[in-house]
């Protein structure tokens, strides 16, 4: 007889309960709910056991981080947020995971070796943080991504670096009940003088999660300066979109740059203005911007100023992209426009209509270019992939009359890195095209 003393989890007390209760016969639960039992050996282990339905473990075999409830077979009573180990029907090892029962995406696998988990999570932390320190690339700039969620195989953790400061996002209920580990490793391996927790959005609302924010470790300020190369930026850690700068366009900022030397800009979708200060920064005569936030057009015009730019060279425009694209006459002549809107589509059932935006949004650009002009297009909805993303430029390519060319792709951010057995984490579509 296993002895009650070898489990100090209340939910294995409760699995050997019912266990005794089928060996004496009995046919009630006393605990309620469906009466599963499991074989001895699944019960001799220190978290619950979550069992796959036949077919469904290959999916983790295949080390994806994604566990839907149509794939269990037996959901382990305990808390949401706690960590279980996955088994196939088998009684094959699978992953450990952190559940949820009250979202159709119940797990989130995060460790897919034997051992203790919470080892597994540690160095899978140290190891993301280590990456970013030996990437060429991040070599003038303190915004960084540190912590990239599937991406670096930690599902629910994004952790941004802005200077001296650390924003975190948790955004799954097994992420969420871990924050004081999290927040303690973080301040133990990066030392900031402050963690902001900015817990909020759509996907914490999946997870019947409300939303949170605030200084959780050290000491706050309401605004930090950033520099990403050569360019200064303000990050508000309570007033901004996401963490306070959309990182993962930083090498396409770098291609507007490139191209905009003597040519006037228009900025599509702009939030604060990054790809305008880019655009000035490498010698375009203008670079006027878009977006319908106004706190977003405030900070942008701050950034201007901040890094040298006047009025004259840096227009911000409060308005909605589709209703500005529409102007005529425009406030000036544009020879380069970049499109960078949010996500049109962040469900299947959305994607018929984030087709026709998308299209529209292309089409009307082509439409304002002069022969020779430039068009950097971007979109960040997966569901949207690069073929169909080339597809839907090309529709509004037609629609327009024009001849395009393109000539870059998307340039990765390296410290957005995509997970090959995760493929929702390459998101970002980006073509720079040539109109005739």
């Amino acid at each position: 007889m296993i002895s009650y003393y070898s489990f100090p989890h209340s939910y294995v007390w409760r699995w050997l309960l019912r266990w005794q209760l089928q060996v004496s016969g009995s046919t009630k639960d006393p605990l309620g709910g469906p009466f599963f039992v499991l074989p001895l050996h699944l019960m001799q282990t220190t978290y619950p056991i979550l069992i796959l339905k036949p077919g469904s473990e290959e999916h983790m075999q295949n080390r994806h981080h994604a566990i839907y409830r149509t794939s269990v077979q037996t959901m382990p009573l305990c808390d949401n947020g706690s960590i279980v180990e996955v088994h196939s029907h088998t009684g094959e090892f699978l992953c450990f995971a952190t559940i949820n029962n009250r979202s159709y995406l119940c797990g989130r696998a995060f460790s897919f070796e034997q051992g203790d988990p919470m080892e597994t999570l540690r160095r899978l932390i140290k190891r993301a943080i280590a990456l970013r320190d030996h990437l060429p690339s991040l070599q003038g700039t303190d915004a960084i991504r540190l912590i990239n969620a599937e991406g670096d195989s930690i599902p629910g953790l994004i952790v941004d670096q802005y200077g001296d400061y650390l924003i975190a996002q948790l955004t799954t209920v097994g992420m969420d009940r871990l924050k004081v580990f999290l927040f303690d490793l973080l301040m133990e391996l990066r030392a900031p003088k402050g963690i902001y927790e900015k817990s909020t959005g759509s996907a914490r609302k999946k997870e019947a999660l409300g939303d949170r924010e605030g200084w959780v470790r050290g000491k706050g300020t309401e605004t930090i300066t950033v520099t990403e190369r050569g360019l200064k930026f303000l990050i508000s850690p309570s007033g901004s979109q996401k963490t306070g700068l959309f990182l993962d366009q930083r090498e396409m900022r770098s291609v507007v740059r490139q191209h905009a030397a003597g040519l006037t800009v228009l900025d599509v979708c702009s939030y604060v203005g990054g790809f305008g200060l880019a655009a000035l920064s490498g010698g375009a005569i203008a670079a006027d911007s878009v977006d319908y936030d106004p706190e977003a057009i405030e900070t942008g015009n701050r950034h201007a100023a901040l890094n040298g730019f006047s009025p004259d060279q840096s227009t911000m425009y409060c308005e909605d992209a589709f209703d500005f694209l529409r102007r005529r006459p425009f406030p000036r002549p544009y020879d380069f426009i970049i499109l960078d809107p949010p996500a049109f589509a962040k469900r299947d059932t959305e994607l018929d209509l984030a087709k026709h935006a998308y299209t529209d949004l292309n089409r009307m650009a082509m439409e304002i270019l002069p022969p020779g002009g430039l068009l950097l297009t971007c979109s960040c909805s997966y569901q949207i992939d690069t073929g169909l993303f080339q597809t839907i430029v090309f529709h509004a390519a037609r629609q327009a009359k024009r001849s395009v060319r393109i000539l870059q792709r998307h340039h990765h951010a390296e410290d957005h890195p995509v997970n090959i057995y995760h493929p929702e984490t390459d998101y970002l579509k980006s073509m720079l095209l040539w109109i005739e």
